[in-house]
Formats: C-alpha cells, structure tokens, sequence
C-alpha cells in the first residue's frame, strides 16, 4: 500500500457521527484501509496463539490480519451486538490467510468476564501466547468538573482495569518467549484537554507496561506497548462532532490521519522475535505527533 493511498482515503473523510461507543466499521465513510496488500507474512508468528481486544474493528482488526499474514491463529474479542457485523467481517479476514479465528463477545470491564474468555481460548487453541490489549472507550468533556463518576468507572473499567484482570487471567498459560503488547495513546503523552480522563487511562498503560515488564522479565515474557496518534478507527466519529472528524489528524507534521494497517507492524514486531532484546518499551506510531522518549 503506497502513502498516496492513505492521502486519497483521508481526504476522503467527511464529517460524520456515531452514537455509541465504541462504534462500528461499517457505518464509516470511507472505511478505514485495515490491510496493506503489499505486506507479506514470512511466519514470524507460525505456530502461536492470539488474543485481541477490540479485535473486531480499527487498529484491532488490522492487527488481527496481519498477525494471520505471519502464521498465528487469533481470537478476537468484541463487546456486543452492535459490533457482530464487524466481528463477522474480521474472522473471514483472517481465515483468509489459512490460519484459524474465533470470536468472542463479552464485556472485558469485569473479571469474570475476562477469566472466561482466557478459558474459551485455551479450551479452543489449547495455547495463548500473544495476548494484544487493545479495547477502548473515551469520552470527551469540555468541563473537567462534569466528568461523573459514572463515566470515570466506565472509562477506568474498559480502558485499564480489563487490562488487568485478563492479563492476570492470560498469564498462567503463557511462558518463556511470549509477548503482550498494549495499546496506549499520544495522549499519555501530550496530554488532551477534551480527554482527561481517557488521557489518565493511557498513562497509566505505559506505567502498567513498564511495570509489568520488568515483573515478568525473569519468566522470559516481554511487555511492550503501541501508542497510536489520530488513527481512523470507528471510535472517532463514535468520539467527536462532525467539525472535529472531518479535521481529525490534519495538525500532524505528516499532515493527516492514520490508517489502521499501518500500526500493525508495530505490533508484528512487539509479538515477534525480531524484539526480542525489546520490553517494557512503547512504540509511537503517531505521524510525528510526539518527538521524544
């Protein structure tokens, strides 16, 4: 897929809105490109077995295609039927590459919730050796003092404390050389004034990610995360007005959106071998939103 591709398909957004989160593909115009149909897999993954939150739409799916490209089976995790259409489109993605895909919907927000979903895994695949925290939610508010607590919870619960519980859940069955990888944000970084509390969400991550890696690092499991910048995935017009969609991403250096395939391979690299001296890092794939370490 060549950059003049993603010029023409960014160009092509026009103001548009979604009334929930975490939103749908389908009802995106034009729909976000999730595979780059000039990458080829060489079986950095063969043999091993995914988990992806949010796995049915965005940077989730485009992280399931390419995980397939290079060998790996995948499980994909969605919250409701509002994304089945979605789920649906991405296992036959995936299956199209001759690996094998399950879906799974549940609210990863309680832990019971996630404990079960490690299990159908393992009781599917029989292994899980790649576990992609991706799942997300975010709302953004003018005034920091009309956040409720209710929206604190739920953006805690989706965005952070799912991250725990199914990582805790993951990690009895996997070993020496398998690998996490988080989905963070610029805004952990730079902050947002709209997004405090889904900004919060996100540094934590990094501090989770951090943290964990060197938790782990005697079991021989690496953690590492992703933080994207503006990328078209169904949470934006879920997110934002019809001025901020059609603007979303035009203040980058680069000058525009991302697409989601091309964060995949940074989370083909993170799952891989080809990081293996790599943990407790982030990886910023941002179009040049945030120079820094």
């Amino acid at each position: 897929m060549t950059t003049d591709k993603y010029a023409k398909v960014d160009k092509e957004v026009s103001g548009q809105t979604q009334s929930r989160q975490p939103g749908t593909e389908t009802e995106m115009n034009p729909q976000p490109i999730y595979d780059d149909v000039n990458y080829k897999g060489s079986e950095k993954l063969f043999g091993k077995v995914a988990l992806i939150t949010g796995g049915d739409s965005g940077i989730g799916r485009a992280v399931s295609v390419a995980f397939a490209k290079e060998g790996a089976n995948v499980a994909i995790v969605y919250l409701d039927e509002n994304e089945q259409e979605d789920a649906e489109k991405t296992i036959q993605a995936i299956e199209a590459h001759g690996v094998k895909a399950i879906k799974i919907k549940t609210d990863l927000s309680d832990d019971e919730n996630c404990q079960n979903t490690v299990d159908e895994v393992i009781q599917h695949f029989g292994q899980l050796n790649i576990l992609v925290n991706n799942a997300g939610k975010q709302f953004p508010t003018n005034d920091f003092l009309t956040i409720t607590p209710d929206q604190l919870q739920e953006t805690f619960s989706t965005n952070i404390y799912s991250m725990f519980y199914l990582t805790q859940a993951a990690l009895p069955h996997m070993s020496k050389g398998d690998t996490i990888v988080n989905t963070s944000s610029i805004t952990a970084y730079n902050g947002s004034p709209e997004l405090i509390d889904y900004s919060a969400t996100k540094g934590a991550i990094t501090a989770f990610t951090r943290s964990l890696a060197l938790h782990l690092i005697e079991k021989g499991i690496r953690v590492n995360a992703v933080a994207p910048g503006p990328i078209w995935t169904p949470l934006i017009p879920a997110t934002f007005d019809k001025k901020k969609v059609e603007q979303h991403g035009e203040d980058t250096p680069i000058g525009r959106r991302g697409q989601p395939a091309e964060l995949a391979p940074a989370y083909v690299l993170l799952a891989s071998a080809d990081s293996s001296y790599m943990t407790g890092q982030t990886i910023h794939v941002d179009g040049g939103n945030f120079v820094g370490s």
